[in-house]
This record gives structure tokens, sequence and C-alpha cells, in this order.
């Protein structure tokens, strides 16, 4: 049943949750789901379905994901759907299935099931910085930012003019602009772990102009918003959490660390 009590909160929420450990982290974690990764005496999953709860803004969580998830006592909270061939693909699914609600809202918020430091006020700060004119808020990072919460802990970065950049795990979405976006979206999904992949997406210029190092996060954003035909904005000063991802054993195993040394 959907929850369309306006007073409640103000969007719909996505976890695509379809990717599978390859091994042997998957042997490591015990699971072969990344939201199934247990950390801090719970799943991941689990840990993003309360931030997303903890933040006031969330009506309907819609969780695109596998069996192994689908059958696991934290996802009886959230409406599932069977994953697809990718990520982007998860969200489209999601964004379909959300739109026989009776009071579709015209943006949702999108978050990895990797985000093990995810809290529902941090994700209330990212919320709350995102204009509501603008179609693509995702969250940027600077390197600076990241190190100081995380030391010695990896990160891929983007060199640009203005800084070294990361981007976060969690964007706010316009509903239309994603559909009409998905196949620029689904290359840049592709490329996700290369940034010179990347950067060859949005033409040869560009790519050189990156690599002698005379691009800006206005530039990026100039040329991406040309690409898609939709206004994005880069969300500054977010909380350094939004970025630190569980991708391997290296990942994984820092945060168990920081968990035992910190609490």
């Amino acid at each position: 049943m959907w929850d369309t009590t306006p007073a409640l909160a103000r969007f719909d929420a996505i976890i695509p949750a379809g990717g599978t450990l390859p091994e042997p982290f998957a042997a490591h974690a015990g699971v072969r789901n990344k939201a199934l990764i247990a950390f801090n005496g719970r799943t991941m999953l689990s840990n993003t379905l309360e931030a997303l709860r903890e933040s006031g803004d969330v009506r309907n969580t819609i969780l695109v994901t596998d069996d192994e998830v689908r059958h696991h006592p934290d996802a009886a909270s959230a409406t599932i759907l069977p994953a697809g061939r990718s990520a982007p693909a998860n969200i489209l699914s999601a964004l379909r299935h959300l739109s026989q609600s009776p009071d579709r809202a015209e943006r949702v918020l999108v978050v990895t099931s990797d985000l093990p430091y995810l809290t529902g006020p941090i994700l209330k700060d990212f919320i709350d910085r995102c204009p509501a004119d603008k179609d693509f808020c995702v969250p940027l990072v600077t390197a600076e930012e990241y190190e100081a919460r995380f030391p010695g802990s990896t990160s891929s970065y983007v060199k640009l003019t203005d800084g070294r950049w990361t981007i976060g795990g969690t964007y706010l979405v316009h509903t239309e602009a994603f559909e009409k976006a998905l196949p620029h979206i689904e290359r840049a999904f592709e490329q996700r772990k290369s940034t010179l992949g990347m950067v060859k997406l949005l033409g040869p210029s560009f790519a050189i102009r990156f690599l002698t190092k005379r691009l800006s996060v206005a530039d990026v954003l100039g040329k991406v918003q040309g690409i898609i035909g939709a206004s994005g904005y880069p969300v500054k000063g977010a909380a350094a959490e939004l970025a630190f991802d569980i991708d391997d054993e290296t990942d994984y195993d820092y945060a168990l660390k920081q968990i035992e040394t910190h609490g």
C-alpha cells in the first residue's frame, strides 16, 4: 500500500541492490550480495533502510534486488522488485513502479546499499542542500574532506583545476529527466570505474582538456548538462560518509577496523 501522507515526507526512495560480490570477497563476507554484508552488528541493507526512515524525508522505499536479499528479513519493510541488467535499468524499473502511485513525487532519492556510515542526519543534510529546481543533485566530496574523515583509506578522485573530487552514492533525481537521460547514464555506468573512460564519453576535445588539467567542476557540469539535456547540481560540503562505499575486501576490512578502533 502506498504511503501518500504529504506531512510525513517529501520523497520516495530507490535502493538498487542487484550487484553480486566477486570471489574471494563473497567468501570473506559470507554473502553474495553487498546489501547483506554484516557491519557493526547489522546488514548494510538494515542500516540503509534505517537511515532513510530517520531522515524524515522518505515515504515509500523500493528495493530492486535478487532473491538472496528478497527473502532476507531485513528487506521486509521495502517494496521489492526483481533486479535487471544494470543499476540504471533497476532504477528505471523502480521509477515506473512508483509512477503507479496516486501521489507520485516529481523527484526520488536514489541510495546505494554499500554505504556503511550512512545515517538519517547525514541523508537529511544532503537532501536539504539540494535545490528544488535541479534535475540531478549529486554529492561531491573533496580529497581533503574524505581523507580527514577516513585517513589511510583509498578512493578514486578526479583531479580538476578547483580540486580533487570524489562522488557520493546518494542522488536526488527528477523522474522524467532520468528516463530521458537513461541511454547516457547507462554508458556512464559502464565506465564508472574508469576516469579516462568517463572523459572519453564527453568527446576528444574535452578529454584533452582533462588530460592537461584544464577542467573545473563547472566545466564538467556544463558539458554533462548539454549531453543529457537536464540540469545538474554538485552538492559540495556534503558529508564524506556519502562517498565511502564498500567495493572490495580492502574497503570492508578498513571499515571493520575503524569500528573496532573508534566504535
